[in-house]
């Protein structure tokens, strides 16, 4: 072979390597996150995703099934990264209930600034359908358990009752997606929410 087809033959394009079924199921999943939080969620469809991300409809059919299913894995996604943040940074914390409580509300709002605007977006589509309402709702006890898992040594004889919880589960999603959207800082989302935790564990004492 001359030198210049050894030239002609580095400047050709190298083909593209097939993506493993996993690599795909990433890509597509990043591109969806890209596409809620440049265009929002009603923008997400299966056809919509299948174009930005260069594969075929039944490519992306054959990974999700249905647009509601591709918004369950998005929220799963988002809550599985949230549960494994808050056991991490629980782990790594003091023992008191401030440094407990501290490391709650630091974690919860952190997530979802880290995943952005898009969140917002992805918890009000899943109020679309009883099914991912359902999901939501499975998520949000998970969380709850491991919330009273960690405050109740600190009751004595008393238990966090689930109104509390839930209580202090609203007020973190509304301080988290305020925060999100610039109706505060973050520091002002994990400075209330603390107050708060402490607040509940308080009114639980036995």
């Amino acid at each position: 072979m001359s030198s210049a087809d050894k030239e002609h033959n580095n400047t050709l394009p190298r083909p593209r390597r097939r993506l493993s079924r996993e690599e795909r199921h990433r890509q597509l999943l990043d591109v969806s996150w890209r596409l809620i939080r440049e265009e929002g969620t009603d923008a997400l469809t299966l056809g919509r995703l299948a174009e930005q991300a260069g594969v075929a409809k039944p490519v992306v059919y054959d990974h999700f099934g249905t647009r509601p299913g591709l918004l369950a894995e998005l929220y799963r996604e988002f809550d599985d990264r949230q549960t494994a943040l808050m056991d991490t940074a629980l782990r790594e914390s003091g023992p008191a209930l401030s440094d407990k409580a501290k490391v709650m509300a630091a974690a919860y709002i952190d997530c979802v600034l880290t995943q952005g605007r898009e969140i917002p977006d992805v918890v009000a589509a899943l109020a679309s359908s009883p099914e991912l309402e359902k999901i939501k709702h499975e998520c949000q006890v998970v969380f709850m358990d491991q919330c009273r898992s960690v405050l109740t040594p600190f009751v004595g004889a008393g238990t966090i009752a689930s109104a509390s919880l839930w209580a202090m589960l609203g007020a973190a999603e509304t301080l988290s997606y305020a925060a999100a959207t610039g109706e505060i800082t973050a520091m002002q989302a994990e400075s209330e929410l603390f107050e708060i935790i402490l607040a509940m564990v308080a009114r639980n004492v036995g």
